[in-house]
């Protein structure tokens, strides 16, 4: 049954249904960013997200156990422009949009899906849908993250391909504009006005590879992956036994030839019938042959069931770690801890990246743990946060720990044991509170760390809005948006040079079509001025393409008129 609600001074433009990380940055990204009433429809506003967006201004709460046409019609979705089901379950969120279609079949619809495939199905029986998934929006970043590399962020132009690269790999030719100086850690300056001083910047593709692997590198690698492979079928104290009796045998080969008075060949050969049990004892020897001889044959009689024991283990051990889908001894990959949404995503990326991978999960029945095991990828189940769960998964030798559970204590507890099993660990860390994850990197000495509904929220922001958002660039905890913004007849842009809609720190426009001549132009004149119908191509902060949405609109009629004032061409800084 629905709450009794107060209904708002103005009715809601917008409505999101469901209780959620991204459910909160959807709401306060759209207060800001249009400064229109919203709608959030949840089962309870005590509980989980309830009580931070109950607190947001300009959003209204409706509670209701069950999204049925009654919760809808209380959250007027007969009226509203567009409607964002963001809950965890595919199959509910269809059910709501079938709901809500009935009520409005003009409403736009923004679906977060998990199943995309399924998503891009659904998506066609709707007139106005469109379908996202946050965790793939976010999992690369974190996959960049894990490898100490960019995340692979590509944006498709007419006839162009844009990414994301530093300077130095990169010609003057094909530089578009620089992103960020990145040289202060953790506190990226976006879009320096001294573009030189970026260190990170946009390129064009031109269809070379990027990073070629030079064939000592890609014989170290493989290098790299047989030794793993070889020790992860043997048990670490057989194979110390194992060598020490090894390193004996050559002791006793050595006395031989130097103290006993043999030849090399003759050392060896005794060494060899010794340790076979082969010795045949002779009284005229003297004391310290005899001493010898005596070491080498039981350091042979030793041997046989230390390498017995060693195979025996490898071989069971194996098997069981096979049917366990436990990982036996690894060195050099990646530990990935909560196989959820998200976590789940990030090991599939990393495993088809040909990246040695571990998943670690409390929760047996968990999505990811099924789509692990089918991939024949190792799983430790037990709590992430414990120090012997994340032993059990090698993070002592793992080159990188990714802690993405859904619960920020948990996410916390596991980097800083992992921390405290290796000083220099990589660690890429999942937390919701965007101020907690900036000084938690700061003052504990995390690598990274990433908000999964942060680097989410602006496409589904976009999708509501009816902008086209062509791609995100993460910077740090700070994103990047790449956007086409039209240039509407009466705007403040007509007329306009492009040089003059650049506002350093926070816009920049990287290119133009022409409506004239239905060209592209990258980079665009920057004095050359807009006309009506041209469409800019900007790089800009959620603010900046804010400011720039503001100056596009045309001139405010009646009721059709933006909910706050339009930011003067001429203003500039942060």
């Amino acid at each position: 049954m629905v709450a009794p609600q107060e209904a708002p001074a103005k009715a809601a433009t917008f409505i999101i249904c469901g209780d959620s990380p991204l459910a909160l940055r959807l709401a306060e990204e759209l207060v800001s960013q249009t400064g229109d009433h919203v709608t959030v429809v949840l089962p309870s506003r005590e509980r989980n997200y309830g009580p931070r967006i109950a607190l947001l201004p300009k959003v209204r709460v409706i509670e209701a156990p069950e999204l049925d046409d009654a919760a809808l019609r209380a959250a007027g979705v007969q009226e509203a422009e567009a409607l964002a089901l963001v809950d965890q379950h595919d199959v509910r969120n269809i059910h709501t949009a079938l709901r809500a279609q009935e009520l409005n079949p003009e409403l736009r619809l923004v679906i977060r899906f998990f199943n995309m495939s399924l998503g891009h199905r659904i998506r066609t029986l709707f007139p106005s849908c469109v379908v996202l998934s946050d965790s793939a929006t976010a999992a690369p970043s974190f996959v960049a993250g894990a490898l100490g590399e960019l995340a692979p962020t590509y944006v498709r132009l007419p006839g162009r391909t844009l990414f994301v690269t530093h300077r130095p790999d990169i010609g003057a030719s094909r530089l578009v504009c620089g992103l960020a100086d990145t040289s202060v850690p953790g506190v990226p300056h976006l879009l320096p006005v001294d573009d030189d001083r970026a260190d990170l910047v946009l390129a064009v593709a031109v269809g070379e590879r990027r990073d070629p692997e030079t064939p000592s590198r890609r014989s170290r690698r493989r290098g790299r992956a047989w030794w793993s492979r070889i020790t992860a079928v043997l048990d670490r104290k057989l194979t110390v036994a194992a060598c020490a009796l090894f390193a004996l045998l050559l002791l006793g080969t050595v006395l031989f030839a130097t103290v006993g008075g043999f030849s090399w060949s003759d050392a060896v050969y005794l060494t060899v019938l010794d340790a076979a049990g082969a010795a045949q004892p002779d009284p005229g020897l003297s004391t310290v042959d005899k001493l010898i001889q005596t070491m080498v044959t039981l350091v042979g009689i030793s041997m046989i069931p230390v390498v017995t024991a060693a195979v025996i283990d490898a071989v069971v051990g194996a098997r069981l770690a096979h049917a366990l889908g436990r990982p036996r001894t690894m060195s050099d990959h990646v530990v990935v801890a909560g196989l959820g949404n998200v976590g789940s995503r990030i090991l599939l990326q990393l495993h088809d990246l040909g990246v040695p991978v571990v998943g670690v999960e409390n929760d047996e029945e968990a999505r990811g743990v099924s789509l692990a095991r089918r991939a024949g990828i190792p799983v430790v189940i037990g709590d992430a946060s414990r120090e012997e769960t994340l032993q059990a998964a090698h993070v002592g030798t793992c080159r990188a720990l990714l802690p993405v559970t859904n619960n920020d204590v948990t996410n916390l507890e596991a980097a800083l044991n992992g921390r405290a099993m290796r000083e220099d660990l990589r660690i890429v860390l999942r937390l919701f509170d965007h101020d907690l994850a900036e000084r938690v990197q700061r003052n504990f000495g995390i690598t990274l760390s990433r908000s999964v509904s942060y680097l989410a929220a602006p496409a589904f922001v976009a999708a509501m809005l009816r902008q086209q958002v062509l791609g995100t660039i993460p910077v740090g905890r700070r994103v990047l948006l790449i956007a086409e913004v039209p240039v509407r007849t009466g705007s403040d842009l007509v007329g306009a040079g492009t040089g003059s809609v650049h506002q350093p720190g926070r816009a920049r426009v990287i290119a133009v079509h022409r409506h004239a001549t239905g060209s592209l132009e990258l980079p665009p004149a920057p004095d050359r001025a807009l006309t009506d119908g041209d469409r800019l191509i900007v790089l800009a902060t959620r603010a900046g393409l804010r400011r720039i949405r503001d100056l596009s609109a045309g001139p405010p009629t009646g009721s059709t008129a933006v909910g706050h004032d339009r930011a003067p061409l001429s203003s500039a800084g942060g």
